[in-house]
């Protein structure tokens, strides 16, 4: 990727009026400013901190500093009361989404130090230290009036760990937006035949997301697998040894087969630079074509767990929320309904692969499969089931008004029996119940596919759908 920092915008807001009123306020302030930006800094993230803003003046300036910067995010830092001309023309002239932070330095000020001072100049000097919170109704009443969205984070400056919690969450969030924003999603095949539900329009999703829709040929697929040379085949057979825990019953030959398909995949996905693929084919029996798409599974997985993630049946979408999960470092399989466990009140959930190895529950199984069950031959296939513990199933939804919507729900995956089928399957624990959030679920209206991450990320998915300005509905 050509650009790969995130740029965050940080300025702190102040009144000048103050300053020779009273004495030390000013550069406390910026103490407190320079104090934000150690919290911002991160790898892979550049801080554009343009320091205390007093005046009208300043804020113009400040607003062409953030433009020319090319930020992503801007947090604006409450320091004290401040009006809110010196506000409002950063944020209009960046265009980019704000963030209020409205800290105080500590919990509470020291009521009986407070009003043991006897100069009531430095007592007041010392509560304007500490009004963050008082300039945050008029900030908000402008921006709501000027047609900016806003976002807020209130409390204490150090020590505050939901503070920490949401600057890390605004900051991964707009990460993922901005990836996404630089993604290129690769387009091979064609969509599953008859599955409405996961026709998309693809503009939408590059309007939404931003990056770009790459189309790539199966036959260019299948002219980089005739040039993988044996060394390069059994290498990869090597590989997929470690990255899998290959079934006795596989044919050495359908490893090999895998192997010059990932190979190829690899070369494909290099040459066009893709961060993620759909892709869907049949071909005819007997055909090249044939033999290369009944052979992509464990390939597809292999590029899933190296950050390029994977969607079959051409589901666009879903290679959208794989990646959206993969981007918060969270993982992002390939899933949908299997059945309803109703004695043990979960939802069993899989597909016939791509899996994300890297958050599998142990090692992923390779089995061999003499029927790729709705598609065209036979093959090598992967089984595996998420890490147990807290998940994120994520869909990238469509309205049906044209706009698209996020579509998330946390859960538990838990052990117990699978279906050993040589398909990717988990058991699924809802707090709301199996039955209840089936319903819930489908009542959002997503194509029946959806992307699993582990861990509990809801409130990351909420702000990035927030930044993209699109809805975001939780289900549980």
């Amino acid at each position: 990727m050509a650009h790969d920092t995130l740029k965050v915008g940080l300025f702190g807001i102040g009144l000048n009026a103050y300053w020779p009123q009273f004495a030390g306020l000013e550069p406390r302030l910026r103490g407190y400013i320079e104090r934000v930006a150690e919290k911002l800094a991160r790898p892979g993230v550049e801080i554009v901190n343009l320091g205390l803003i007093d005046d009208p003046e300043k804020a113009m300036d400040a607003g062409h500093q953030l433009r020319a910067a090319d930020v992503d995010l801007i947090f604006l830092h409450v320091t004290t009361y401040a009006v809110s001309s010196t506000v409002l023309p950063v944020v209009q002239r960046a265009k980019v989404p704000v963030v209020i932070l409205n800290l105080q330095p500590e919990a509470a000020i020291d009521y009986a130090s407070f009003n043991a001072l006897e100069d009531r100049t430095q007592m007041t000097g010392e509560w304007l230290a500490f009004c963050a919170a008082c300039p945050v109704p008029e900030i908000a009443n402008v921006f709501r009036r000027s047609g900016i969205d806003f976002h807020q984070v209130t409390g204490v400056l150090d020590g505050d760990a939901h503070v920490d919690r949401e600057i890390e969450a605004w900051i991964e969030a707009a990460r993922v937006a901005y990836v996404m924003s630089h993604n290129r999603l690769g387009l091979m095949g064609r969509y599953y035949n008859g599955m409405l539900d996961i026709y998309s329009d693809t503009t939408a999703q590059v309007a939404t997301f931003g990056g770009h829709l790459e189309i790539v040929e199966i036959d260019e697929l299948a002219a980089l697998r005739k040039q993988v040379t044996e060394i390069e085949a059994t290498a990869r057979v090597d590989a997929f040894r470690d990255e899998f825990e290959i079934q006795p019953d596989c044919d050495p030959a359908e490893l090999l087969r895998a192997a010059r398909t990932s190979v190829a995949l690899d070369r494909l996905v290099a040459k066009h630079k893709l961060g993620s693929l759909a892709y869907y084919y049949e071909s005819t029996p007997g055909h090249d074509h044939e033999d290369v798409i009944s052979s992509v599974i464990l390939g597809c997985s292999y590029l899933t767990a190296r950050g390029v993630p994977v969607a079959g049946e051409y589901e666009v979408k879903n290679a959208q929320a794989m990646k959206i999960l993969d981007t918060f470092g969270v993982g992002g399989s390939f899933t949908e309904y299997y059945g309803i466990d109703f004695n043990d009140d979960i939802v069993l959930m899989g597909h016939d692969g791509p899996g994300h190895t890297k958050i599998a529950e142990g090692k992923t199984k390779v089995r061999p499969l003499k029927v790729y069950h709705g598609k065209v031959g036979s093959g090598v296939s992967v089984e595996m089931s998420v890490k147990h513990g807290p998940v994120t199933l994520l869909s990238v939804a469509e309205d049906g008004a044209g706009k698209l919507k996020l579509v998330v729900a946390e859960a538990e995956s838990v052990p117990g029996p699978i279906l050993e089928i040589g398909n990717t399957n988990s058991r699924y624990r809802f707090p709301i119940g199996a039955r209840n959030f089936v319903e819930q679920w489908n009542a959002q209206c997503p194509a029946h596919h959806c992307a699993i991450g582990i861990g509990h990320i809801a409130d990351k998915i909420e702000k990035l759908g927030l930044l993209l300005g699109i809805p975001t509905v939780k289900v549980c």
